[in-house]
């Protein structure tokens, strides 16, 4: 690797960092924060939050998920040969909460927004309203009970490698993608059960966590 080789490679690592706390962060005050707060608010609190907080919010929310997923194919491609079962499973896990983020939460949001925006100017809420509230609920639930398993995986490719895609990895590299495609259906067409509390998607995810381990360890 030559010199601007190891500038690329390390502005690519410092830019996921970078970009992937910020869109983490906002991932966890919307769900943390924020939701529980409107769960408390006044009506006319929340249309407030969403025509003039929300709005910029979910603007760095979703770009950086862009910054922090083009980053991150960076450095894949650049490292090929370094791709490891645990990088493979953080890696899936982040592509499909990057994918909920601009598939499934944004579209949802624009249309909350837009509704809050015309009850704000004393019209009414947009019918479709009510069916985007919980497709996003549930996507960013869901993001946030794969973001905990993401980043364990993501650390465990440097300390706790459980070697390269080899033959003897298909069953666990399986088994792991399964139960994420299970979940991530769940996400887009199912309810969001345990997630519903900020206890239950922290357990959920902790959990997962453990599970997910398991696999790429025993199996």
């Amino acid at each position: 690797m030559d010199n601007m080789g190891f500038v690329l490679d390390y502005l690519a690592r410092w830019g996921h960092f970078l970009f992937g706390i910020t869109w983490i962060g906002l991932l966890y005050y919307f769900n943390f924060v924020q939701g529980e707060y409107f769960k408390e608010a006044e009506a006319s609190s929340r249309v407030d939050a969403f025509t003039k907080l929300v709005p910029r919010a979910l603007w760095y929310f979703r770009w950086g998920a862009m910054f922090t997923f083009l980053t991150g194919v960076y450095m894949l491609a650049y490292r090929h040969p370094g791709w490891t079962l645990d990088i493979t499973v953080g890696a899936t896990l982040g592509t499909l909460m990057f994918l909920n983020v601009w598939l499934i939460i944004w579209p949802n949001q624009k249309i909350l927004i837009a509704s809050n925006q015309q009850v704000k100017g004393g019209g009414q809420a947009l019918p479709e309203a009510a069916a985007a509230a919980p497709k996003a609920g549930l996507a960013s639930r869901t993001n946030t009970l794969f973001s905990i398993p993401m980043l364990f995986f993501m650390g465990s490719s440097a300390h706790f490698p459980h070697g390269g895609l080899t033959d003897d990895k298909h069953v666990p590299l399986i088994v792991a993608l399964v139960i994420i495609a299970a979940l991530e259906l769940n996400a887009i067409f199912g309810k969001q059960g345990p997630l519903t509390t900020v206890r239950g998607v922290i357990s959920c995810g902790l959990a997962l966590t453990v599970v997910l381990w398991a696999v790429v360890q025993l199996l």
